[in-house]
């Protein structure tokens, strides 16, 4: 095999340069897909408590008030520049940070992310927007 210019001398530059953009496109499928597949074994449930810390550490605090509980599911509105949310929150494993009284609705606090206003939270592990004197907050 003879070298021209450090190509193969059955290839042509172009030739080459395509088998190397090829070659770095395949790589990069490769890392998207490992990328993909290491995320999909994380369980939802720890992707949720993810969430929630990130929103309790860097999400903007605002008013809101809460509507409802069913259950372990906190419905919640609140506004951001002018647009209203109603969101639910699952609280599963959070049951301790609740009102005595399911029937209580009153104003707490939000956290959400400045740039997806509709990622919202209104209890964490590290946080509780769940005001006092909100239907009596369990001990």
């Amino acid at each position: 095999m003879h070298l021209t210019w450090g190509f193969p001398a059955f290839l042509t530059t172009a030739e080459f340069v395509t088998l190397l953009l090829l070659a770095v496109f395949v790589v990069l499928i490769l890392i998207i897909g490992w990328r993909k597949w290491w995320a999909s074994r994380i369980p939802p449930a720890e992707l949720e408590r993810r969430r929630r810390s990130h929103l309790s550490e860097h999400g903007k605090m605002g008013d809101a008030t809460l509507l409802e509980i069913r259950g372990s599911l906190v419905i919640y509105s609140y506004d951001v520049r002018g647009i209203e949310y109603i969101a639910s929150q699952d609280v599963s494993g959070l049951e301790q940070a609740l009102p005595e009284d399911p029937d209580a609705a009153g104003p707490v606090l939000v956290k959400y992310d400045a740039r997806n206003p509709a990622n919202s939270i209104v209890l964490a592990e590290e946080w509780s927007g769940i005001r006092k004197g909100v239907g009596g907050i369990k001990s």
